[in-house]
């Protein structure tokens, strides 16, 4: 009997997987543009918006209105516009970040962009270029009710505000805007950051002149452990060195520390 040979079976031949393509991420531009968009998207965001110029004009009107024509300026105008923006502007910056978690689409947002710094890096440079816009809108207003004043009295338009004081100005209505960012990413919760807002806008203030009427010693140090106080500065020309040094001290305390304890509480947090 011949014997038989068994060929073993040839091995399979190994599956060749192909690598599968890392997405690139989210370019930051684009990042931009959406945040952007978010803060028109929503109803209370636009009318928000909306709110500042409609209320830049009727304070402009009011102006012309209640105001000695022949005596009003530039300055006059612009102080009047000033009001609405002071108010609105920082309800904004909190709406801007707290949004995400009362209409629930941080999930979404973290998914989409898992590195949370971006997301709000994107959000506070949102913040600030609305809060640009805004105020030039506001300042427009204002140099129309001048124009239109001095036509209507038959007297020449007064331009009584340096550019140094308008970018004083700017920055003081920006610091208010970030104190509303400030307490979105803090609290993360819309009514509690509005409401922390005008705790800090109206109480504070308040607070703050009843200890400096009782207290010499907080009448001669209060700017530098009460932002309101150390910010009024910077609507006047001659702002000096010592009120700068009080207000870059009231901005730590107020905004820079909160914001740093806010966002080690973001990138913590749990989403849901």
């Amino acid at each position: 009997m011949s014997a038989t040979t068994i060929t073993p079976a040839a091995a399979p031949s190994a599956v060749v997987r192909k690598e599968r393509a890392v997405p690139a991420p989210i370019p930051f531009n684009r990042l931009l543009g959406v945040e952007w968009r978010k803060t028109f998207d929503t109803r209370s965001g636009f009318w928000l918006l909306a709110g500042v110029g409609i209320l830049s004009l009727i304070a402009t009107a009011a102006t012309m209105i209640f105001g000695h024509r022949a005596s009003l300026s530039y300055g006059d105008f612009a102080q009047a516009v000033g009001i609405p923006t002071t108010v609105i502007l920082p309800v904004l910056g909190a709406l801007a970040v707290s949004s995400e978690w009362g209409q629930r689409t941080a999930l979404t947002t973290f998914t989409l962009v898992p590195s949370r710094s971006r997301v709000v890096l994107a959000k506070f440079l949102v913040v600030i270029a609305v809060g640009v816009v805004s105020l030039v809108v506001a300042l427009a207003a204002a140099a129309l009710g001048n124009l239109l004043n001095a036509g209507i009295a038959g007297i020449t338009p007064v331009w009584d505000l340096k550019l140094s004081v308008l970018a004083q100005i700017v920055l003081a209505d920006q610091i208010g805007m970030l104190m509303g960012f400030m307490l979105g990413v803090l609290f993360r919760n819309s009514p509690g950051a509005v409401v922390g807002y005008f705790v800090y806008a109206l109480v504070l203030p308040g607070v703050s002149g009843a200890l400096a009427s009782a207290q010499p010693w907080w009448r001669d140090n209060s700017p530098w452990f009460d932002l309101r106080t150390a910010t009024y500065p910077l609507y006047d020309p001659g702002m000096t060195g010592h009120e700068w040094a009080q207000l870059a001290v009231s901005i730590v305390f107020w905004l820079i520390l909160p914001l740093a304890v806010g966002m080690r509480l973001l990138l913590r947090s749990e989403v849901k």
